[in-house]
């Protein structure tokens, strides 16, 4: 009888897709950096304070330049404030690529903060190329965001704390957890040097903002109102004061002071 003949050779599997795979499983990596601003952002960072004040519906209060941006962050002093004790910028740059571990401008103060982000699409920004950082080794990175911060204190606490003027992340780049990585940052520098707390201000019409604020843990305090003097203002509340001091008092009357009683 003769032997049967051996079943024929299983038919090879096809060959996996490895790019579509990784495009599968990782999505589309976004490579994010949280480091210290120096002069040289200054251009970017004036944009970006322009921007915020077209979301805030405040363009009418803008006055900043970038030569007075650059005078105040940065003056040009013998003996500048180091970061932290003073007012302090943190640049958020991301990119499609990994973005280089260390900033070599600030690498004796402050170690950047590196996140990485799984997008289930690619970002379009159309303004890719006003914001381009020009980093060594990333030439599609981009600044889209920031944060400027200052030391302040609590009588009550008895410590110092962080407070935040301005946080803002471009549009394309919003609800990606991008700000909550920036607010991040300073609060972790504060706890880092045994500040008290960080607080900020926020608009009552965002309430988007406050909503994930209050998912944060922060309390936003309803009791409390914001009081400025500013421009003409704060002029002419000075002149007036110092003419004031300046007058006799009247006989049999005295001195008293109003603030004295505004402020108890």
């Amino acid at each position: 009888m003769a032997a049967a003949a051996p079943p024929p050779p299983p038919t090879p599997a096809p060959e996996p897709n490895v790019a579509l795979l990784a495009t599968h499983h990782l999505g589309h990596s976004l490579f994010a950096r949280i480091r210290l601003a120096t002069k040289s952002d200054v251009p970017h960072l004036h944009k970006l304070i322009h921007q915020m004040a077209v979301f805030e519906r405040l363009t009418h209060l803008f006055t900043a330049t970038e030569q007075s941006l650059s005078s105040t962050l940065f003056p040009a002093t013998e003996h500048p404030s180091p970061p932290f004790r003073s007012f302090t910028v943190f640049i958020l740059e991301v990119s499609p690529t990994p973005l280089p571990l260390h900033h070599p401008p600030t690498a004796s103060l402050f170690t950047p903060i590196h996140h990485t982000l799984h997008l289930s699409n690619p970002i379009a920004d159309p303004e890719q190329s006003d914001f381009a950082s020009g980093v060594g080794g990333s030439p599609n990175a981009v600044v889209a965001g920031f944060v400027l911060f200052f030391p302040n204190y609590s009588t009550f606490m008895g410590k110092p704390g962080f407070y935040v003027e301005d946080l803002f992340v471009r549009e394309c780049y919003r609800r990606k957890g991008l700000g909550k990585m920036l607010l991040e940052a300073v609060a972790t520098q504060a706890v880092r040097l045994g500040y008290g707390r960080v607080e900020w201000c926020v608009l009552d019409w965002n309430v988007n903002a406050i909503r994930f604020y209050e998912t944060m843990g922060a309390q936003v305090l309803q009791e409390w109102r914001m009081c400025r003097l500013t421009g003409d203002a704060l002029e002419a509340y000075v002149q007036v004061r110092q003419r004031s001091s300046a007058a006799p008092p009247h006989p049999g009357k005295e001195n008293i002071d109003p603030l004295t009683f505004m402020l108890d």
